[in-house]
């Protein structure tokens, strides 16, 4: 299987504290994404070379549907077995990850974009690489 195919994913367990927010995986693991994320407006846009994973939680803020974007490192396999979805948007296109937001990639930046009036819960966005990790939640008023 190639590291690089869309995978669907599945619903998953959702902590939202003072600390940061916990996404419990299906397989048990959690992953704990530290930080109170930065409220943003409309969208995130990250640099090139960035991991980028979103989150949409639902109403009750304790469960959620989790995609990685164009994400080349995770195989297949174990995004099915913990329940994490992978997009993959080609320079210049744009995918719909959930109702209301979207996914666009441009000269190899990823830009989250979400329409709050449509999305029933709220929308965290992580980005990451070897250097250190940033937290976003796209907010009506920042």
């Amino acid at each position: 299987m190639s590291a690089r195919n869309d995978v669907p994913p599945d619903t998953l367990g959702v902590e939202l504290t003072e600390d940061g927010v916990a996404v419990e995986y299906l397989d048990g693991r959690e992953v704990f994404y530290r930080g109170v994320p930065t409220a943003v407006e409309e969208s995130v846009r990250a640099g090139p070379g960035k991991d980028v994973h979103v989150l949409v939680t639902d109403e009750t803020e304790t469960q959620g549907i989790m995609l990685y974007v164009n994400d080349l490192n995770t195989h297949d396999d174990i995004l099915e077995t913990t329940g994490v979805g992978r997009v993959m948007v080609d320079d210049g296109d744009e995918e719909p990850l959930f109702q209301g937001v979207v996914a666009r990639s441009d000269s190899h930046r990823v830009e989250i974009e979400a329409d709050l009036s449509v999305v029933d819960g709220r929308v965290f966005v992580f980005v990451e690489d070897e250097m250190g990790e940033q937290s976003f939640e796209i907010v009506e008023n920042a």
